[in-house]
């Protein structure tokens, strides 16, 4: 649980033993009981110091104490909350001007591209295309891919040519990361490709929902779809550094956000609201369909409405409009 709060194994560590032992002990004392050093004693305290897990000890003077491990925890949830409320607003904005780019590409009113490509980006049509062109990415990338891949569960057939091309690439040496929806963990065969990519030195992480579908190729120039709501229709490949830094910083933003294969995500103190409840009402209340929100998240109209309603159960709620106010008054949107 403290991995996911932002501590490390260490810092832990010296939290756990500050938390058992009298007020008082030194860094040598520390160091010692932990068959740690003292300089990891003194960053560990830092660091504690830092996201508010220590105080000033009263009883005596110069020393610091931990807090109480109930408060420690709710400190470090508040802070791990409000650090995510600050990305999500990150990655909104960077979101709105990502698709007004993609818009004025799809209507061809950007200047730096046209029908045939002109060195700023190119167009392919079709599916077909698209494959073709990440095949050629698989053989030719020289350091990373970076991808966002949403739509929850994947076809066994998209699900193969990944496998496919990402063997190539990892057997080169050149590195993968991958965001997925949180929907995947539900979903076995994409699991299990999830799971492939992360044993083979790939990296993959889950957030509730994804802006859209995206294939970043060495920081230089990356794919996108024509059409986010129709990923066959082909693709984009933009190679301007401006349209491609802005997607790269999208990228980062979202991966620091995101929860590693292995760990589950928390649910927030104050709410008892996981990540993807918390999406679901805000996308409801924002007036999006089920059928919308179920495709945002990558599950399906069933699991929508299953969830909408032990939220509204929850809420003590008769009505949609019933629960989004309540959720409201309780500060869940």
């Amino acid at each position: 649980m403290f991995a996911t709060l932002g501590l490390d194994p260490a810092t832990e560590a010296v939290y756990r033993l500050m938390a058992t032992r009298p007020e008082g002990w030194g860094v040598e004392q520390i160091a010692a009981d932990l068959g740690s050093t003292e300089t990891d004693v003194r960053e560990a305290l830092d660091r504690l110091a830092e996201v508010s897990l220590l105080r000033r000890s009263r009883a005596v003077p110069g020393t610091w104490r931990a807090v109480s491990p109930e408060l420690g925890m709710q400190l470090m949830l508040r802070r791990h909350q409000e650090e995510l409320d600050r990305r999500q607003r990150e990655i909104a904005e960077s979101h709105e001007t990502v698709s007004r780019m993609i818009s004025g590409l799809r209507q061809g009113t950007h200047p730096a591209i046209g029908p045939e490509g002109d060195g700023g980006g190119e167009r392919l049509i079709g599916i077909d295309a698209v494959q073709a062109r990440l095949e050629l990415i698989a053989d030719q990338a020289g350091s990373e891919i970076c991808t966002f891949m949403p739509g929850g569960g994947q076809s066994a057939a998209a699900i193969e040519a990944a496998r496919e091309n990402d063997a190539q690439l990892l057997a080169r040496g050149v590195g993968v990361r991958t965001v997925c929806l949180d929907s995947v963990r539900g979903n076995p065969p994409t699991l299990d490709y999830a799971r492939w990519l992360t044993d083979n030195g790939g990296g993959v992480r889950t957030v509730p929902t994804l802006p859209l579908r995206m294939i970043l190729v060495d920081r230089a120039h990356a794919l996108v779809p024509l059409d986010p709501a129709d990923t066959r229709a082909g693709a984009v490949v933009l190679r301007l550094p401006g349209a491609v830094a802005a997607l790269t910083a999208l990228f980062e933003q979202v991966w620091e956000a995101s929860l590693p294969l292995g760990c589950d995500r928390p649910r927030d103190e104050g709410t008892g609201l996981n990540p993807p409840e918390r999406e679901l009402l805000r996308l409801l209340s924002q007036g999006m369909t089920d059928e919308a929100a179920g495709h945002q998240l990558g599950v399906s109209l069933s699991t929508v409405r299953r969830s909408m309603a032990a939220l509204m159960e929850r809420l003590g709620a008769r009505s949609r409009f019933e629960a989004g106010l309540r959720a409201a008054q309780r500060g869940w949107l």
